[in-house]
């Protein structure tokens, strides 16, 4: 993205490194973020930041050999923000002094005070006498670094907020990024404004650059898209689509194990609206067939797994010409594979996100959301022109139903599934619900249970409802329905489907559970 002004977030392992970016971008500014150990003086060049902040992390720098920023940085004549412990490589590199001591940790809510003097980043804040914010260190400054000053205390942080304003060099030792630091989005307003940035990152910009990108990248050649129906894939296909046209196509894999007319649906939206070529690939006689038997949830997962790139694999072969696959890779994906080693934020996964099949298939990538976060890829499917119900759908799992099927998968027991399912769901649309909700599934128990129905006796399936409310899916807890909304619908899912007789609601948060049951 070299045609916007961009800020370089240096990441030294915190958890919640990404939650900086997702705040500047909010503020429509463009962000990278670069582990610390891959930024030297050369990437400092080349990169030409209008802006840096230090990220927080789990080390210590009084520990010899802890990680530090680039002595550069110091003469790059650019503001930076030190956070937590960015603030004390910040004072340590700076002349100043941190220390590890007793009384002087803080976890969690804190209060900080402004002393005489106001600070331009603080503008907004103090307006009560103190604010609250999010204190998470072991160490502390004892020192300030030569021409700076105090700007904030805390009963644990006597520099709780340093700056010398002189070099535009500005240190905390909170976490403004999260939101129990209340008045945290100010802080970064204030920040990008003395640094200069316009807020020129809209996804109106971002549209033009990527079409212009992709057709650059491909010229004339030929993309295929493995198409889910899912936000990502969705948006990656229109977006390549608007790019190239004729010389995408799509490959929807039906596994069998999706929800009530949505194999149905899927096509239809891209076939009839977007002209798409697509090739519906109904496979699910030999996803169920292999699945069949099979009660391990892992070995169903890798049983699917393979399948799909065995099967994705055969359907792109016979598209010829074509050179590129197309990925609905995210920031995150990319932040994760990179990550350097050793500190809380390792890799996590490649962000290959259909395994293997680059290399398997000889094809090189394009990945058109590869710098955007997931709340931005909706921004962009509305610019885009998808349809609501598309761009606000709860994320769905890749294995589909056969994760809420626990035990031994049937024809029946689908059936069953996808009915209640969809009894389930309208329901919640009905209360108008669905947006207060991250997910919302029912899903199928490995019992049948006695009841009675009609004065006659039944012996049939047990039913389990869940719905979470999320901001990433890391962290879940259960949402509070009523007891009449939960009532109404167990009547109508009993009364609409047969073969089920009995409904739970699991009120697990995640963790202890995760928010599929499989």
């Amino acid at each position: 993205m070299t045609h916007h002004d961009r800020l370089l977030i240096i990441d030294f392992g915190s958890q919640v490194t990404q939650l900086i970016a997702r705040r500047l971008r909010e503020l429509n500014v463009y962000c990278e973020i670069h582990p610390y150990n891959k930024v030297d003086d050369a990437f400092l060049q080349s990169f030409a930041p209008k802006a840096v902040i230090l990220s927080g992390g789990p080390d210590s720098v009084t520990r010899a050999g802890s990680p530090r920023a680039p002595e550069a940085l110091w003469s790059q004549g650019v503001p930076v923000l030190g956070i937590c412990y960015g603030q004390q490589t910040m004072m340590q590199q700076l002349g100043g002094l941190v220390e590890h001591g007793h009384g002087t940790a803080e976890f969690g809510r804190a209060f900080v005070t402004p002393t005489a003097d106001q600070l331009s980043i603080l503008d907004g804040w103090f307006a009560d006498g103190r604010e609250q914010v999010w204190m998470s260190h072991g160490d502390h400054v004892s020192k300030i670094a030569p021409g700076f000053q105090v700007y904030g205390t805390s009963p644990n942080a006597p520099f709780a907020v340093t700056a010398d304003p002189a070099r535009h060099f500005y240190a905390v030792q909170f976490h403004p990024e999260v939101h129990h630091t209340p008045k945290g989005a100010q802080l970064y307003e204030n920040f990008v404004k003395l640094a200069g940035f316009s807020g020129d990152w809209t996804m109106d910009a971002y549209r033009e650059q990527a079409i212009a990108a992709i057709r650059q990248r491909v010229g004339d050649k030929k993309v295929i898209c493995a198409l889910s129906g899912g936000v990502d894939s969705s948006v990656t296909a229109i977006l390549i689509h608007e790019a190239i046209g004729d010389q995408l196509t799509c490959v929807f894999v039906d596994h069998g194990l999706l929800r009530l007319g949505e194999a149905e649906q899927v096509v239809a939206m891209f076939r009839d609206n977007y002209n798409l070529n697509l090739i519906h690939a109904d496979e699910s006689e030999l996803f169920l067939g292999k699945l069949q038997g099979v009660s391990d949830p892992e070995t169903k997962r890798k049983i699917i797994g393979g399948l799909f790139i065995d099967v994705f694999q055969k359907y792109a072969n016979g598209i010829e010409g074509a050179e590129f696959l197309a990925q609905g890779t995210l920031y995150p994906d990319v932040i994760e594979s990179v990550s350097f080693s050793g500190g809380p934020s390792v890799t996590i996964k490649s962000h290959h996100n259909v395994g293997g099949l680059p290399e398997k298939m000889g094809l090189k990538l394009v990945e058109p959301l590869r710098e955007l976060f997931k709340d931005e890829v909706r921004a962009l499917g509305r610019e885009l022109g998808l349809p609501a119900s598309f761009i606000g759908r709860h994320p769905f799992p890749g294995p589909g139903l056969a994760i809420r099927c626990p035990g031994e998968i049937t024809t029946e027991k689908l059936d069953i599934l996808r009915q209640a399912d969809a009894v389930y769901i309208d329901q919640i649309r009905k209360h108008g619900l669905y947006d207060e909700i991250w997910q919302a599934f029912a899903a199928i128990l490995p019992m049948k249970t006695v009841g009675v129905m009609g004065d006659g006796r039944t012996y049939d399936y047990a039913l389990a409802l869940r719905a979470v409310t999320s901001v990433d899916g890391m962290t879940a807890d259960t949402y509070p329905f009523t007891h009449d909304f939960l009532g109404e619908t167990m009547t109508r899912i009993i009364n609409e489907v047969k073969g089920v007789n009995r409904v739970f609601y699991d009120i697990t948060s995640k963790p202890p559970g995760t928010i599929e049951l499989e």
